[in-house]
């Protein structure tokens, strides 16, 4: 079932860690079929050295397993509410990456200082707020969910596809897994250049016709950058 969307995900747990954003088990991906609404996931806690494409797990939007052999990763209840929540989104990948995770770490968004930056996120990397104790003793990963969506309530997902969960770590997401990895990579990236900025001295923002250029030319129906499609 679904073997094409199994070797995606695999190959996108396996970029993580090429791309150095996840050691031990750390760090998971996840994709959504399109046809069928089924959620493909890494299984939790195994080792990426030994992992295979059939070891991971589908999943109904309702989280029951449709296929597998192992449990399906425990962050698996707030990938499965950001779906029921965000039609768009097709990959979400959750990581421990240092820079991100020290931002998160801090309880502070991620400022737009530059165009890197803008090129990626039309605004501020957000940063939720801390969960309570009850939502941290009862449900808490459908919790860390709602904290998502209701820190990204006015706020497209696509146009910023990334949160840090307060004092946990980065959640970023995209139109597939691929793109989802490709997200955490630039986020972490991204992460890293503000923290050196800040240190630096520089607090202020970019200004904010710079950051819209650069996001517009990139994302939109006036996007130029690239060669386009044939």
């Amino acid at each position: 079932m679904l073997d094409n969307l199994k070797s995606e995900v695999f190959k996108a747990n396996l970029d993580l860690v090429s791309n150095g954003l996840v050691i031990h088990t750390w760090g998971n991906v996840s994709a959504r079929d399109k046809n069928s609404g089924l959620i493909v996931i890494k299984p939790s806690g195994v080792n990426y050295k030994s992992m295979k494409p059939d070891d991971m797990v589908v999943l109904d939007p309702d989280g029951n397993v449709v296929e597998g052999k192992f449990k399906p990763s425990t962050d698996a209840p707030t990938h499965l509410l950001l779906y029921r929540t965000w039609a768009s989104v097709g990959g979400i990948v959750h990581t421990h990456s240092s820079f991100a995770t020290a931002w998160a770490q801090a309880g502070k968004g991620i400022p737009p200082f530059g165009t890197t930056h803008a090129d990626h996120y039309f605004g501020e990397v957000p940063c939720t707020r801390s969960l309570t104790d009850n939502e941290i003793a009862i449900d808490y990963e459908i919790n860390t969910g709602k904290i998502i969506i209701e820190r990204m309530a006015d706020i497209d997902p696509l146009s910023v596809p990334s949160v840090l969960v307060n004092s946990h770590g980065p959640f970023c997401w995209g139109t597939d897994a691929a793109d989802a990895v490709y997200t955490a990579v630039s986020l972490e990236e991204i992460a890293k250049m503000a923290f050196y900025t800040v240190l630096l001295g520089q607090n202020q923002p970019v200004n904010s016709s710079l950051l819209d250029k650069h996001f517009r030319r990139k994302h939109g129906k006036g996007a130029y950058y690239g060669q386009g499609k044939s």
